[in-house]
């Protein structure tokens, strides 16, 4: 079972508690076995899922005499706190410092994903302006040296290496000296990894190790082997002083449970989480949000950081527009643009309460992706005076406009009435709200009930119907938005 599938299963669990009239024994007993039977099915270990099934027991007493309602509440929060204990040892991860230089050393089984997420960890840091490169330290594996090189390269990621070295003790000390000389604030090592557990292999990573002095030894645990995690890590701990832990595969073809759960044993945090191929397909790993969100809770504070990489409010020519009461369908594409900076639809859709139980099914995100390209793809074949017209909704009523941009970008021509409905509501809301006031969720304030069904209505039209009936129709889309708002305010 992958993660969302175990997410699913524990808060459909959870909410049944809410049409339950009296919590008992039995009915504590009943949601306990269905919670374990998803932990066990999504590779969680069996001695923890009991242990969990014990504390939580212990947690709620049956003796007083509280109402029903706080009797789910406690239940509820025992059930999160001790998820939380599967994920989170209770240490503090490892803060790098602006001004000097922070050497992290990334460790792991060759096929574990650690020279990928080396890149990525550099990309991370380096969008956040810290001043980031890459040393290969990896002589083992033909080709390392090569992939980081067109990886960092890609990325503009200052690199370190060599074809003619071999041995990894060298290249990683003169690669962390140099950068150290050129005053990079994030060196990130990457080491030799084997097909298994060898004493070569650990005897390289201490020498290394003990050559650069890393601030920061970083295990690449690879969630798709399971269970088999738990005994890999134990052993690297051993070796050497193991500070932070990063998941990688753990998408949706991985059932991570057995992974996520192992870190608890080895007292190191999980720091990031790789979710997917692409460079931006990675995360840092906060516990509390990460099982909010397997819950359905959302991360709120996640998608405002988003936002606020983005600098919506830096954009003048969007705010002059919205000071003099306009919003151009220009203005529109570059908000979907920005939509699609902010990293996969999908993974951003997840941040928000509520939709990501609903509607998140598998292959969804590649959809949501697809139709917001065809969206913006709609708008490329309108000319200048339309895109940037103050009342573009009215221009483009004329039926001979509809024709040729349905025409030119190969839709039918409903789908272009649908967007310049689409963008007349939501310019109504920007207009009276911001960009900003929209997604904090000011929309509730400024839409009356009718204008919030029209827009419900215009959103199903379109949305994918499988995705809208597995949301319960317009009434499951209305309830999720009334429910969505009311979270946000």
């Amino acid at each position: 079972m992958v993660l969302a599938d175990l997410g699913r299963k524990i808060s459909s669990a959870l909410r049944s508690l809410n049409s339950t009239p009296t919590i008992s024994k039995e009915v504590l007993d009943d949601l306990l076995k269905k919670i374990a039977t998803a932990l066990i099915e999504a590779d969680v270990n069996i001695r923890q899922v009991l242990q969990l099934r014990e504390n939580v027991k212990s947690a709620i007493s049956f003796n007083d005499q509280a109402a029903g309602l706080n009797k789910q509440q406690m239940i509820q929060t025992a059930v999160f706190r001790e998820l939380l204990k599967l994920v989170d040892p209770g240490v503090p991860e490892y803060k790098p410092t602006k001004g000097k230089a922070n050497v992290f050393m990334l460790v792991g089984l060759q096929g574990s994903g650690k020279t990928t997420t080396c890149t990525k960890l550099a990309y991370y840091y380096m969008k956040r302006n810290w001043k980031t490169c890459l040393v290969c330290a990896d002589t083992f594996r033909a080709g390392a040296y090569d992939q980081i090189k067109q990886n960092a390269t890609k990325a503009r990621i200052p690199f370190y290496g060599s074809y003619t070295e071999s041995d990894p003790v060298v290249i990683a000390y003169d690669g962390v000296e140099t950068f150290k000389r050129e005053g990079f604030e994030i060196i990130i090592v990457d080491t030799s990894g084997r097909h298994k557990q060898e004493d070569s292999l650990f005897e390289e990573m201490l020498q290394v190790s003990n050559a650069v002095k890393p601030d920061n030894v970083i295990f690449v645990m690879d969630a798709s082997i399971g269970q088999a995690c738990e005994a890999q890590a134990k052993a690297f701990k051993q070796k050497v002083d193991i500070c932070s832990v990063i998941i990688t595969k753990l998408d949706g073809h991985a059932k991570g449970g057995g992974a996520l759960s192992a870190v608890a044993s080895t007292k190191s945090p999980i720091v990031f989480i790789g979710t997917g191929e692409k460079i931006d397909e990675f995360e840092p790993f906060k516990a509390k949000t990460f099982i909010g969100k397997l819950l359905g809770h959302g991360d709120m504070p996640g998608l405002i950081e988003k936002l606020k990489e983005l600098e919506l409010n830096d954009n003048q020519e969007l705010a002059e527009n919205l000071k003099h009461g306009k919003f151009t369908l220009r203005n529109l594409y570059e908000q979907f643009q920005n939509m699609l900076k902010m990293g996969p639809v999908a993974q951003t859709l997840q941040m928000i309460p509520v939709i990501g139980q609903k509607i998140l099914e598998k292959g969804v995100d590649k959809d949501a992706t697809t139709r917001l390209r065809k969206i913006m793809a709609i708008m490329d074949s309108m000319n200048n005076n339309e895109l940037d017209h103050e009342d573009g909704a009215k221009l483009l009523k004329q039926p001979g406009r509809i024709r040729r941009i349905a025409r030119g970008s190969a839709v039918r021509e409903t789908d272009v009435q649908d967007l310049i409905s689409l963008y007349s509501k939501f310019s109504t809301m920007v207009k009276k709200s911001g960009i900003q006031g929209l997604l904090r969720g000011d929309i509730a304030k400024n839409l009356n009930p009718m204008q919030m069904s029209q827009l419900n209505h215009q959103m199903a039209r379109m949305a994918n119907p499988q995705i809208l009936n597995s949301m319960g129709g317009m009434k499951g889309l209305q309830n999720m938005m009334k429910d969505m708002c009311s979270k946000m305010i």
